[in-house]
């Protein structure tokens, strides 16, 4: 599979504006992009400019510490809007207290307002240990997700071929992995998949693609 059928081109800064969003869609279609990522208010402009791109909204973004109920609210709102994918975010307290219960039905809840929809979960990787990392891709197999994902890319972090292949070791062939953050170039990109990703949240998604060539 060519690189461009890994990443999801991402624009999910607090400053983007409706001329950036406009460019990255316009790139995603030259580029033939997996989808394109957004946060949520971008998602039904995009739909509006294209039928049929594939467009992923973030979810909880970027601290996943919102209410349950807040979380399905903007998942079914998104997918209202035209939303293909869900990326959403843990709430990493409840799982750093051991609450995995909570952190479960949590991610569940968000499984059953996407439907036949993609689930990604954000476990944010770079606050975790090993443990916690295990714990999190278990119950996010668990709960119905379709992928586990490094990294939201505004915290402390991002994406390392030992986060992605502990993750892949843990949720088998049975869940995607998707590496995010901190993605730019094509020999870094290639060291996520070598490790285990089956999809890429990059920014730098045109720089990536030039690479392979």
């Amino acid at each position: 599979m060519k690189i461009n059928q890994y990443i999801d081109h991402t624009l999910l800064k607090a400053d983007a504006r409706k001329d950036e969003v406009t460019k990255i869609v316009e790139e995603t279609l030259e580029y033939n992009f997996k989808s394109i990522c957004v946060n949520s208010s971008y998602v039904s402009m995009i739909r509006d400019m294209d039928k049929d791109i594939r467009i992923t909204s973030v979810i909880g973004f970027p601290l996943g510490a919102m209410t349950t109920k807040a979380k399905v609210f903007e998942t079914e709102d998104a997918i209202k809007d035209g939303a293909d994918e869900i990326d959403m975010v843990i709430n990493v307290g409840r799982l750093k207290d051991k609450d995995y219960d909570y952190v479960l039905e949590d991610i569940k809840e968000v499984k059953k307002a996407c439907g036949d929809k993609i689930l990604k979960v954000i476990i944010e990787t770079c606050l975790l240990d090993d443990e916690e990392k295990i714990k999190v891709c278990e119950l996010s197999k668990e709960a119905g997700a379709d992928f586990v994902k490094t990294s939201t890319g505004f915290s402390t972090g991002g994406a390392t071929k030992e986060d992605v292949a502990l993750m892949r070791k843990t949720v088998g062939k049975d869940l995607g992995v998707k590496a995010s953050g901190g993605i730019h170039t094509y020999d870094e990109a290639m060291e996520m998949i070598n490790a285990g990703a089956s999809r890429l949240g990059c920014s730098a998604s045109i720089a990536i693609v030039e690479g392979e060539k």
